[in-house]
């Protein structure tokens, strides 16, 4: 049966703080402890915070682009600016909406840089981590310090999808699971060959994640998933991206 485990008392999380460390306090807190095939969901935001990728606005020199870019998605042009230094492209540009592909491959609006929950820094946005499966590997190794176990780190971050409402939540960064689970060549109940089938596990976790965590001032930063057992290689959220070359809709 699978189990999600809201976490609770993390608090407020400052630059340079020791996330790991108050990610374990929190565990222990509720009598958790993370054994084999726990997923730990954490949040782009706890994590970015942590790794100070805060940046003030008043810093930031809009350029031609960010400002021609500005003028049509009615957005600020020091952050289109930031942007577009975060991006490799810009998907879609209209009012009020700014797609662009994220430097790490990731489609998401505004590069993934955020304005909400920020601890009352008014002029200041969020960018996500430089490198977030990077980010889960040393959250992991960290957190193996207090459990040797072969638990999983899934990295969420909300984002809006193509031809449907609402949002979700999706891993960006994982360490210690499979991101994504190939059953191609395996068989179906009918003995037929699977073709195509892939499984994206971290989004999958992180999405159910998001159901104990919440998107707004619930203030759940982190949850833990358990009572789903893999048995394939640990592949980090990397994997998920699909290649420039596969792109459909270019």
């Amino acid at each position: 049966m699978i189990g999600i485990h809201s976490l609770h008392g993390l608090g407020e999380v400052r630059a340079g703080d020791d996330l790991a460390a108050q990610i374990a306090d929190a565990l222990d807190g509720q009598g958790l402890e993370l054994a084999d095939h726990d997923i730990l969901v954490v949040t782009q935001k706890i994590v970015s915070k942590a790794e100070g990728r805060f940046v003030d606005l008043a810093t930031i020199t809009p350029g031609i682009e960010a400002r021609r870019l500005a003028a049509i998605t009615a957005k600020d042009p020091r952050l289109v600016e930031l942007v577009l230094a975060e991006s490799s492209a810009v998907v879609r540009a209209v009012r009020g909406v700014l797609i662009t592909r994220h430097r790490t491959g990731h489609v998401m609006a505004n590069a993934g840089i955020d304005q909400s929950n920020l601890g009352g820094r008014v002029e200041h946005v969020l960018l996500l981590p430089e490198d977030s499966d990077a980010s889960a590997e040393r959250l992991r190794a960290r957190l193996r310090r207090h459990w040797n176990t072969a638990f999983g780190i899934v990295i969420s971050d909300s984002f809006g999808r193509p031809w449907r409402y609402g949002v979700t939540n999706v891993a960006i960064g994982a360490a210690g699971c499979p991101a994504l689970i190939d059953r191609r060549g395996m068989l179906d109940r009918d003995g037929r060959i699977l073709e195509v089938t892939q499984i994206a596990l971290a989004d999958l976790v992180a999405s159910a994640g998001g159901l104990a965590m919440g998107e707004g001032a619930e203030g759940v930063p982190a949850a833990l998933v358990r009572g789903y057992r893999w048995n394939a290689p640990a592949a980090s959220a990397s994997a998920l991206v699909r290649p420039l070359e596969e792109d459909l809709f270019r």
